[in-house]
């Protein structure tokens, strides 16, 4: 069964940083390339960011390139997500997401997700 559990989400200022951390278990996870999305509330899944299995290619939305790092540890089956000057446009839920082969933009080809974790950016 397998398992993705978001943490680390919270009440932030703007300004502020937040750094996410998504447990996956169930799965081979260095086999699987990961998915940060979100979704604030009335609107539709986001994508933020995405890395390689291996964590050599990163990728990111417009909006939070400069600003969101994502990274992984495969001895860990974790995978991260660094944000600093967060923005009251950032409040979302954040879900990970894991899916085969290369990384995409495409929220709707991640296989696995996590229940996500809220983040909540005050101006």
């Amino acid at each position: 069964q397998v398992q993705l559990v978001e943490s680390g989400g919270g009440l932030v200022q703007a300004g502020d940083s937040l750094r996410l951390s998504c447990a996956a278990s169930g799965l081979t996870f260095s086999k699987y390339s990961m998915g940060w999305i979100r979704q604030a509330p009335g609107k539709e899944r986001e994508f933020v960011a995405t890395i390689t299995w291996s964590g050599g290619s990163t990728f990111y939305a417009s909006s939070v390139k400069g600003r969101f790092t994502i990274s992984r540890d495969n001895a860990e089956n974790t995978v991260y997500l660094q944000m600093d000057n967060l923005k009251p446009e950032d409040t979302a839920v954040y879900y990970c997401a894991a899916k085969t082969g290369p990384p995409v933009v495409r929220t709707s080809e991640y296989r696995y997700w996590g229940q996500g974790t809220q983040v909540t950016v005050s101006s």
